[in-house]
This record gives C-alpha cells, sequence and structure tokens, in this order.
C-alpha cells in the first residue's frame, strides 16, 4: 500500500505541533471505548452430585458461547463453589490464553454470582454482599483503566415461581438492593443484572427497580419497555427462559417464554451524565431470533447466531445470556494523550470505487490501520508502523462490495473508528 506524508521543517513544526496540540485537546477531548456486559445464569454449575462428568460434559458448551460473544465482562449466577469459578475462570474463560480475571468470591447460604472481566480493560476493587433471605446479592466495583471511571455492578438471582408469597419476596429483596442504591451519590454509575425471575411490569419488585424517589437517585431504567405479562408470544424477541421444551439437568422446562434476565442501569448511564452511556437498543438475548417461543432455542432455522453456539445454548443452561454495550468517554493517562494527538478521516464519504484514509498526528506513536466488515472481519490491513509528527494519506482502490465499513486506527490502549458507507450506482 502507498502512502504520501506532508511534513513541516523548522519552527514551523514546533507551530504546528502547539496549534494541533491544542486544537485536537478541544476536538477531541474524549474517545469512547465499548464495553460488553453480559449476564448468564449457568444453570446450577457445577452438579455437586457430579462435578467431573458436568463440567465434562458443558465446558465445550459454555466456551463455545463465551468465545463467540467474548464480552468483556461477564456476570454469572448459580456458582457452587469458589472451585466452580476457579474451574470456569480456567476451562472456559481463559482456555486459549490468560485474558479474563474474576473477582473475589463470597460464599453465601445457596448459590452464588460470580464477575469475571478483561484484565487489559478493568481493575477489581471489591466484591460487597447485600444480604437477603434467599440469595445474596453482590455490588461488584470495578475500575475501567482507561478512562479511569468505577463502575458498581449489581449481580442479582432473585426468588423464584409465580405466586403472591415469591412476589412479596422478590420485592423484599430489591428493597435491600434500594437501600443500598439510594445511598450513593447523585450521576454514580451503577448496573443490576442477573436471573430476577421477574414475571410482567405489574410485580412490585419491578416497580421498586424503577421507582423515581425525589430525595434519592438510586432507580434502575428499563431500556426495554414492556407492559403487563411478560409471558406473552408479542414479546417473544426478549425473553430468556426456557432454552428448552423439555427440562434436563435440573433446568426448567416449557421452551423459551419468560423474561428473567435482565441489565438495568442508573439514570446517570441512561443520560450518559458521568462518563458511562449505555448504547441505545444493544440489549440482546444472545440466541434468541423471535421465533422459538414455547420452542427449544435448539429447533432449527435459528440464524441469531452459529449453529454450534445455538446447541451449545441448549445444552449448557436453561437461561440464554443477554448482553448490553456500555460506552466508557473519559479518557485519562497515556492513552489519552495518544487518542487526543491523531487523527482520522476518510474522503469521500459515501464512496463507490475508491478512498482515502487520511491520519494527521502530532506525536510520534505506533499504529495499526485497517477497514473490517460489519461482522468485524478484517477485509483490508492498511499500515502496521510508527508515525512520525505529519498527515498521511494512504489511498485505496480496491473495489468493495456495497454496504458500511470501520475504518479502523489502533494504539496499544486506545482505538478510533470512522463509518464508511460503500454504494454502487
Amino acid at each position: 500500500m502507498r502512502f504520501s506524508i506532508v511534513t513541516m521543517k523548522g519552527k514551523l513544526v514546533s507551530l504546528f505541533i502547539v496549534f494541533a496540540l491544542l486544537f485536537f485537546s478541544r476536538a477531541f477531548s474524549q474517545s469512547t471505548f465499548p464495553v460488553k456486559l453480559m449476564c448468564w445464569n449457568l444453570l446450577n454449575y457445577p452438579d455437586a452430585s457430579n462435578a467431573a462428568a458436568d463440567t465434562t460434559l458443558r465446558h465445550p458448551f459454555y466456551r463455545a458461547v463465551i468465545q463467540y460473544e467474548a464480552p468483556d465482562i461477564l456476570v454469572t449466577e448459580e456458582n457452587t463453589s469458589l472451585t466452580a469459578t476457579t474451574w470456569f475462570l480456567n476451562s472456559v474463560m481463559n482456555v486459549n490464553g490468560t485474558t479474563y480475571s474474576r473477582g473475589y468470591f463470597i460464599n453465601g447460604f445457596d448459590t452464588d454470582n460470580e464477575i469475571y472481566f478483561k484484565t487489559a480493560a478493568f481493575s477489581f476493587v471489591s466484591n460487597t454482599a447485600i444480604h437477603t433471605d434467599v440469595r445474596d446479592i453482590n455490588e461488584f466495583k470495578l475500575v475501567h483503566i482507561l478512562t479511569g471511571d468505577t463502575i458498581r455492578i449489581y449481580a442479582v438471582h432473585l426468588k423464584a415461581s409465580a405466586g403472591s408469597p415469591n412476589d412479596a419476596q422478590r420485592a423484599s429483596e430489591v428493597d435491600s438492593l434500594r437501600q443500598v442504591t439510594n445511598l450513593l451519590n447523585p450521576g454514580s454509575n451503577f448496573i443490576v443484572c442477573g436471573d430476577f425471575n421477574i414475571y410482567g411490569d405489574y410485580e412490585p419488585a419491578y416497580q421498586k427497580l424503577l421507582q423515581n424517589n425525589i430525595n434519592d437517585d438510586g432507580n434502575f431504567i428499563d431500556p426495554i419497555t414492556m407492559t403487563g405479562t411478560w409471558h406473552n408470544y408479542a414479546y417473544r424477541a426478549f425473553h430468556t427462559q426456557s432454552t428448552r421444551v423439555s427440562g434436563f439437568g435440573g433446568g426448567a422446562s416449557g421452551g423459551l417464554n419468560d423474561r428473567f434476565d435482565m441489565i438495568l442501569f442508573s439514570t446517570a448511564i441512561h443520560l450518559n451524565a458521568s462518563g458511562i452511556g449505555y448504547v441505545a437498543a444493544s440489549t440482546t438475548p444472545v440466541g434468541n431470533d423471535g421465533n422459538h417461543y414455547n420452542d427449544d432455542i435448539n429447533l432449527m432455522p435459528n440464524t441469531a447466531a452459529p449453529s454450534n453456539v445455538i446447541n451449545a445454548l441448549y445444552n449448557a443452561s436453561d437461561h440464554l445470556p443477554v448482553y448490553a454495550i456500555f460506552n466508557f468517554t473519559n479518557p485519562t493517562g497515556m492513552a489519552s494523550m495518544e487518542y487526543n494527538s491523531i487523527r482520522l478521516d476518510v474522503f469521500p464519504d459515501p464512496a463507490r470505487d475508491h478512498f482515502i484514509v487520511s491520519c494527521t498526528s502530532v506525536i510520534s506513536l505506533k499504529v495499526m490501520l485497517k477497514i473490517t466488515d460489519m461482522l468485524g472481519r478484517d477485509v483490508m490491513k492498511l499500515a502496521e508502523t510508527q508515525l512520525l509528527p505529519g498527515t498521511y494519506e494512504f489511498p485505496v482502490m480496491k473495489k468493495f462490495s456495497p454496504g458500511i465499513y470501520d475504518v479502523i486506527l489502533k494504539g496499544e490502549e486506545w482505538q478510533l473508528t470512522k463509518k464508511l458507507l460503500i454504494y454502487q450506482e
């Protein structure tokens, strides 16, 4: 790939760097780091009556899902022991490397929650148990390394089953959670996720989660509006349980027809007011194509994921994992300095059969420049080099299929992305 560079000499170079730094620090004072948070009820992992056989059987299924989704954070429910979380970390999350770490585990009197996170992206601060009459709610606190933002993630597994006594028990558990979030400073970034076992918006537990009080900022926002009973064909695209018509391994039966697993978040995240923002419409039940109401999730066709992943979802657990995307946007440190010192442009945009990618840097830094399709697959690598101060232009003459592409410029700890539309007359 041929490229051109425009440089300056003597005092002009110094002036260029000074003015460019001022310009970039104002115009590009924020970088965006998307984070995929996923929660998954693992279904009594592992079965204590025969842990060796259970882990041998289910580990390949868990791995297929994790490798497909590659979450930045994973929150799990129904972990049966500290040993279980170590097995899951080593044999599922890190089977191909050491990408993930896990949080400190607290053993309650029933199954428990755990958090796994990409070590390069987050540092673990604490796990604080909120005790209830059924299972602990856990407050996992993480710090995003590149932005310095602190996020609190509350992992829940509320009382199961329908009926007024169970409704009341779930409401009581949410009261315990709200006693904690109501005391947080206004504008705090926090998320609650897990297996809520809630059947509709009429339930007191759900109403208490969303209740917006005058004197506190502890309520949660549900990005999905679903009125009435959720066990409803109209809401089939949001259901997460059960993956099977006939239950096995202790799991629920009946097919996909309940929205038990959710990700809700604070007002600050909803408004993107404190450095972390929810990406609209990003909440996704993995493997749910909206066409499997009361059916096995692996009844084909199901094009929501590759067939091996769909089968893994069926066999691993009676719950589908759910993920949402959050943007972290308050950079600090060296990554911020590098990010704010470089600009990426693509022109013309839209383009038909040729375009130019332009990079302007005011400091020396190592970068990689590539183009990917909307599935994240690499379609062209433009450069992997050390940039000196100046402007670099990369003309692209390759004919692409019509569609939307990402032009990605990556440093060691940051990434710039430009969308490019390729059209055909």
